[in-house]
């Protein structure tokens, strides 16, 4: 944890100090709910980074376009 990050950690709980049981409680909930939608996110996040390759070109055109693409020169082969 930074040294920002501790300062508002303390400001806050200096905050809450003041308030009732109920509303401590009922921040607690919120706190919890915010924590298990952004761990839901991450994994979602990460789950759909291995989305498929979406073209309407038939397979064999899209190999064919990549190799006809491919241009090597001796000197980047060190032959």
């Amino acid at each position: 944890m930074s040294h920002a990050e501790r300062h508002l950690v303390e400001t806050y709980s200096d905050l809450f100090e003041s308030l009732s049981t109920v509303s401590k409680l009922e921040l607690l909930e919120r706190l919890a709910k915010s924590l298990r939608k952004e761990k839901k996110s991450k994994e979602k996040d990460f789950f759909n980074s291995f989305g498929g390759f979406v073209s309407d070109k038939p397979i064999e055109e899209i190999i064919k376009e990549l190799r006809e693409d491919r241009k090597f020169r001796v000197k980047d082969l060190d032959i």
